[in-house]
């Protein structure tokens, strides 16, 4: 093409494009693709404490695995069940494989290790990692309900077991109680056994190991995820508070 062909084309283009806007008529978009989202089939791997000191219990010896694959492209690896958190999200916990080779083997040697959650987006096909407060992958064993996961959560400085309620989208979380002191070295296994949703009234009810059941009235609040298309998180300071019960 001549370069006075091409200016005269770019031209008329200009042209129809500035008569659409000024007659109102909407200049159509380019349709979103569209993604598919599936985890695949289930695989068993060799699993053991010593190469996940945190997470695997001392009987353990195969994880159960499965694929997230976003447009049939491997994204990670999961274990566990997913739960859906509304009709187009969910949660999934990722499990991470490690290098686990010294540097004088021959051999290349990796082990599994049970990782953070991960939350899922099948309209925009986005994976992104969960902060929850307290989160110790060795420790923590969510049990969800809408958008609550409810944990046993280990502090920063590794002392105090704590019973937590984290909101998904939430700064803080709904709920945040001491159950015991802690100590890594000398802790049964499990520390907690899952805790236990109760839909009316909203309650919680976690069960440290060796102590007896607590529970706790939690005041519901609307969901204040935001699913959308950008990649700006909103993440909203506001949380409902919790009662013990």
């Amino acid at each position: 093409m001549s370069k006075g062909l091409r200016g005269t084309v770019e031209v008329v283009a200009a042209v129809l494009i500035s008569a659409s806007i000024l007659s109102g008529i909407p200049v159509q978009a380019a349709p979103r693709k569209a993604h598919v989202v599936v985890l695949g089939a289930v695989k068993h791997v060799p699993y053991s404490k010593a190469g996940d000191p945190g997470g695997a219990s001392s009987n353990e010896v195969t994880l159960k695995i499965r694929p997230l694959l976003v447009d049939t492209v491997l994204k990670e690896w999961t274990t566990g069940d997913a739960h859906d958190v509304t009709d187009r999200s969910f949660v999934v916990r990722r499990v991470i494989r490690i290098n686990d080779t010294l540097p004088g083997d021959k051999l290349g040697h990796w082990v599994w290790q049970r990782g953070p959650w991960l939350m899922v987006d099948r309209v925009t096909g986005r994976v992104s990692p969960l902060k929850l407060p307290d989160y110790d992958p060795g420790v923590s064993q969510v049990s969800w309900f809408r958008d609550y996961g409810a944990y046993c959560g280990v502090t920063p400085t590794g002392k105090s077991l704590y019973a937590v309620v984290a909101q998904l989208a939430a700064r803080k979380p709904v709920l945040a109680k001491k159950l015991a002191a802690f100590d890594e070295q000398n802790r049964p296994d499990p520390a907690c056994d899952p805790a236990e949703w109760q839909r009316e009234p909203l309650r919680i009810s976690f069960h440290p190991s060796g102590k007896d059941a607590v529970s706790f009235d939690i005041v519901p609040g609307s969901a204040i995820l935001v699913e959308d298309s950008s990649d700006d998180a909103d993440a909203p300071a506001t949380a409902p508070a919790a009662s013990s019960k």
